[in-house]
């Protein structure tokens, strides 16, 4: 029987992810339908349902959101409440509506509580009180682990989500405001380089982080999406002992980037959370051999993508 995937934020960095994946290893019985914000308006419920009537889908991959940095986040809270809420609450129900076999969503570590012991695992989620600073898209982005649990109980619904760790990829968002930081740290070292300026580093470059590569984190999802049928969450992330200082990555890009210029890091910026090591021991119970791409590796892929699409990249 013939699937009908509809993955929505399929134009995102983790959406491009999966396309790529599924266009390389295409199957007969397996229709992919990548939607992005130009299909249709997901805050609005009679726009999704009329996506859902259009493609009739099977199974969704749910990874669009309203998103932002540490200060849209911070400034519009109940926007990212709102709209965050809108969006999941449309998607769900029309799942329900329509009789789709499962639905995965995307959660985000960002939305654990800010007082936590690490690692942190899948039980914790409602341990405590988000960060004050992204309190309105952390607390709408719960709810969706309250009612997968919810739909299953009363409707039956094979609703779950996963939590991945910090992506980076083909496809990010450079922007140098308001991105991430490996794009982030890609951008600035470019124009460091074609300035002939330092390449400067807001912090220490001490802090540490899980950074997957979009392409196995695509390949996580599309693994849940045959496998992992539990309403619960699962933590996608690489292993604590592969963990990364900023300072690697750092080092990393730079080597990518052939960059010879003198390096600096501002100490006088914060550094933000040292660590926020997050527990893969259930991603390993099902998964013990997954291998994931070094660090030195995905970040030389990346570099290289921004500096081919460097007229037409997010930025």
């Amino acid at each position: 029987l013939m699937r009908v995937i509809l993955v929505t934020g399929g134009s995102g960095l983790l959406g491009m992810g999966i396309r790529t994946l599924v266009e390389a290893q295409p199957s007969q019985s397996d229709k992919w339908v990548f939607l992005s914000s130009k299909d249709g308006d997901l805050r609005d419920k009679e726009a999704t349902q009329k996506i859902f009537a259009t493609h009739q889908p099977t199974h969704v991959i749910h990874l669009a959101a309203m998103v932002g940095g540490l200060f849209r986040n911070m400034k519009y809270k109940v926007e990212f409440f709102r709209e965050n809420v809108a969006i999941n609450d449309n998607v769900m129900e029309c799942c329900r509506v329509f009789g789709v076999q499962k639905l995965i969503s995307c959660l985000s570590t960002c939305v654990f509580p800010d007082r936590v012991t690490y690692p942190i695992d899948e039980t914790m989620l409602h341990n405590g009180a988000p960060h004050h600073s992204n309190e309105g898209y952390a607390y709408a982005k719960r709810m969706v682990d309250v009612m997968n649990r919810c739909y299953a109980e009363e409707y039956g619904c094979k609703f779950t989500s996963v939590i991945p760790t910090n992506l980076y990829g083909d496809h990010d968002n450079f922007n140098l405001e308001d991105s991430h930081v490996i794009p982030g740290l890609i951008h600035k070292c470019y124009l460091a380089k074609k300035n002939n300026t330092p390449f400067v580093v807001s912090g220490t470059g001490k802090p540490l982080r899980q950074f997957v590569h979009s392409s196995d984190m695509a390949r996580l999802f599309v693994w849940a999406l045959d496998n992992y049928d539990e309403p619960s969450p699962i933590i996608f992330a690489c292993d604590e002992n592969d963990e990364v200082s900023i300072g690697d990555v750092v080092r990393s890009i730079v080597a990518a980037m052939e960059f010879t210029g003198e390096v600096k890091f501002d100490t006088t910026k914060a550094d933000g959370q040292f660590k926020k090591t997050s527990s893969n021991a259930k991603m390993r119970q099902f998964l013990p051999d997954f291998k994931f791409t070094p660090l030195d590796e995905g970040i030389r892929t990346t570099v290289r993508w921004f500096l081919e699409n460097y007229e037409t990249a997010r930025k």
